[in-house]
């Protein structure tokens, strides 16, 4: 049998859309007219299949566009050229393209949810989903009993009673170093070691849809059908954990009584016992978010919750019980609920 090989058919030019007089001005008063090389007409928030580029594809050959992110300009020409597949941005003369996926990038007070990966003899590596491990030191945990003090060669000797290979924990981006490393912390209360609950990680943290940067990225969910509550931990990082709320008393989250509250239990890998309504709610949250990133949607706080909302509905109208998938025609349903197409 023989094998033909085809030339490669010519790519399909974009269209250019006229841009309104009131569009120009919504696209900060940069004047577009006459730019008929200038592919990607609209806004990228208004991003559609046009608006997308690939690595190697000309953005445009305008030389009063300078190169952002993610472009770069050819040799001995004016033609900017995308470096990665992803949409086009404009703020006023700049050009830059933003991946559809990427991995995450961090920034100093960013909430994120890591994995760690390696214990070193002060520190530990942690996993948050950059190009580079970020670092964990002893010395900025809270040990048991909340004393204030240096890190001694015993608390040394005792770190993987702390955090060991494969533990999950919630932490802060503290700073950043030159390599593009960050160095967390969790000397606060709400942060720390994570039990009880479920992990999953989603996609989308570089372009459009995915977990965002937003008001809050952590908040009790008051469950349907007995399930009690539930938290739910947003990591801007992509790394999400959804577990049972843990009643604490008023007076322990006092910082004039964080002595008292930090004991040995709170860096215990033993989970406690979950009830099958809570876990049937915590698989349900974790199907409302899997179901916003399939679609391109931003995760974060007030989506979770219209999602989920759509969900209990769409369940207590359908005659079956307990329906916690949300694919196929359920996962439609409830995206035309919120407003999808």
């Amino acid at each position: 049998m023989t094998i033909t090989i085809l030339a490669p058919a010519p790519a399909v030019p974009y269209h250019t859309t006229d841009v309104s007089d009131d569009e120009d001005h919504e696209d900060g008063g940069v004047d577009l007219e006459g730019d008929s090389s200038m592919r990607p007409a609209k806004r990228a928030r208004r991003s559609s299949a046009k608006d997308l580029v690939t690595p190697g594809e000309t953005v445009t050959d305008d030389p009063q566009w300078m190169r952002g992110h993610g472009t770069y300009i050819a040799p001995a020409s004016t033609e900017i050229i995308a470096t990665v597949a992803g949409t086009v941005q404009k703020t006023n003369k700049l050009l830059s393209v933003r991946p559809l996926r990427a991995r995450y990038t961090p920034e100093i007070g960013d909430l994120v949810v890591g994995r760690i990966i390696e214990v070193q003899p002060k520190r530990w590596r942690v996993d948050v989903g950059a190009p580079h491990l970020a670092g964990l030191p002893l010395s900025a945990i809270n040990l048991p009993g909340g004393i204030l003090r240096k890190r001694t060669e015993t608390d040394e000797l005792q770190i993987r009673t702390f955090f060991s290979e494969g533990d999950l924990l919630v932490a802060e981006v503290q700073s950043l170093h030159q390599d593009g490393s960050a160095t967390l912390h969790t000397r606060s209360l709400k942060y720390g070691k994570l039990r009880n609950g479920v992990f999953m990680s989603v996609s989308g943290t570089g372009g459009r849809g995915g977990v965002v940067r937003s008001r809050r990225q952590v908040w009790t969910i008051d469950t349907i059908r007995g399930g009690g509550k539930v938290d739910v931990i947003l990591g801007v990082n992509g790394y999400i954990w959804i577990s049972t709320h843990i009643e604490v008393e008023e007076g322990d989250t006092a910082i004039t009584r964080i002595e008292e509250s930090i004991s040995s239990t709170v860096y215990s890998s033993q989970n406690d016992e979950i009830s099958p309504e809570t876990r049937r709610e915590i698989a349900r949250i974790r199907g409302v978010i899997n179901l916003l990133v399939e679609e391109g949607l931003n995760v974060d706080e007030d989506m979770v919750m219209k999602a989920y909302e759509a969900a209990t509905l769409v369940e207590e109208d359908d005659a079956s019980e307990n329906i916690v998938y949300l694919g196929g025609e359920m996962g439609k349903r409830v995206v035309l609920m919120l407003g999808g197409p």
